[in-house]
């Protein structure tokens, strides 16, 4: 098995990064836990690549990926993936943030560079 569990089962861990691609996209910044940035990282960069493509199979498989949200699969496919035409990999970054003050949880923000 590749990638972190995060604490959770399957069902709840894709739930859980699904909302966060979702919510990656439609703001381009989120703030979150170091190790749940990490995690969304390489799913973001696939499908920035397929993104990409602008064909309809590449928005088909963005909207079964994003729970058939028609607005965000729009902003990344018109807005975000032009902007990275010429860019071969490398569309967000993870920079550390510090901790949290509640229960000291390493914090980190990913966004699109």
């Amino acid at each position: 098995m590749t990638g972190t569990k995060l604490g959770r089962v399957k069902g709840q861990r894709s739930a859980l990064l699904k909302g966060l691609l979702t919510a990656l996209i439609l703001h381009e910044r989120i703030e979150t836990t170091e190790a749940k940035a990490k995690a969304l990282k390489p799913k973001i960069e696939k499908m920035m690549t397929t993104a990409k493509l602008g064909t309809l199979a590449a928005k088909q498989k963005l909207m079964g990926e994003l729970y058939n949200n028609q607005v965000v699969v729009k902003k990344m496919m018109l807005v975000i993936a032009p902007r990275y035409k010429t860019r071969v990999g490398g569309y967000v970054r993870v920079v550390k943030k510090g901790f949290r003050a509640g229960d000291a949880a390493p914090t980190a923000i990913i966004e699109f560079v």
